[in-house]
């Protein structure tokens, strides 16, 4: 009973913290202009046509932190307080989603893989609770399985998330400073948004393998 208190414990608390920390380091960083000026739509553009990508078009959308490149469309979206934010914020987070649009245009094997699992790990999320719970009730141990399996998949789609995400924020640290849109004495706290922003992807694949593993050990459990 213990584990099992520690274990919801650990679901809730990590996510919430991770959010947290995005928060307020968003927060804290929104409202240090950086010595360029930009808005965050003007950083995406400029890293945009510095790399060729002048097909490539910027929207604002709605929402706080709604920000995210369309590789389908080819449009980088930007919420509206980071495309016309001039902060470091802005111009990290602006970033980030461009360095999404590069790798799209070198075809990052990261991202393809990913962009392969969509339609698995979508099914996989609905599907497995349901398989897993139908096995337990029937004592079906195959049912039970195949839950396993897709919720493999989808947890797998969290795993290759990650270098995706981090190879997007190198990406931004990369083009922020070659282009000079940041100083060298800005780069540490422009790093410390991006930082934050990963934490949120980390803190999804940990909740999902616990999930995994979880689940695992019930099965292995039921057939001994």
């Amino acid at each position: 009973m213990g584990s099992y208190l520690i274990y919801i414990a650990l679901i809730l608390i990590i996510p919430l913290w991770a959010q947290g920390r995005v928060k307020s380091t968003y927060n804290k960083y929104s409202k240090k202009s950086t010595s360029s000026q930009m808005t965050g739509a003007e950083v995406a553009r400029k890293i945009l046509d510095d790399n060729g990508l002048y097909h490539v078009n910027i929207e604002q959308t709605k929402g706080t932190l709604s920000d995210h490149y369309d590789p389908r469309s080819k449009v980088v979206r930007l919420s509206e307080g980071i495309y016309g934010g001039r902060s470091m914020a802005s111009s990290a987070i602006a970033a980030h989603e461009v360095g999404h649009a590069i790798q799209d245009q070198e075809e990052y094997a990261f991202m393809r893989f990913r962009s392969a699992l969509v339609p698995v790990a979508n099914f996989g999320s609905n599907i497995s609770f349901i398989l897993i719970l139908a096995g337990i009730f029937f004592r079906m141990t195959e049912l039970f399985l195949f839950g396993i399996i897709f919720m493999g998949a989808a947890v797998l789609f969290q795993l290759v998330t990650l270098p995706v995400e981090f190879d997007a924020s190198s990406r931004a640290m990369t083009q922020l400073v070659s282009t000079g849109i940041i100083r060298n004495d800005e780069e540490r706290e422009t790093k410390k948004v991006l930082n934050a922003a990963a934490l949120t992807y980390v803190a999804a694949a940990l909740v999902a393998l616990l999930e995994l593993a979880r689940f695992i050990l019930i099965f292995l459990n039921s057939r001994d």
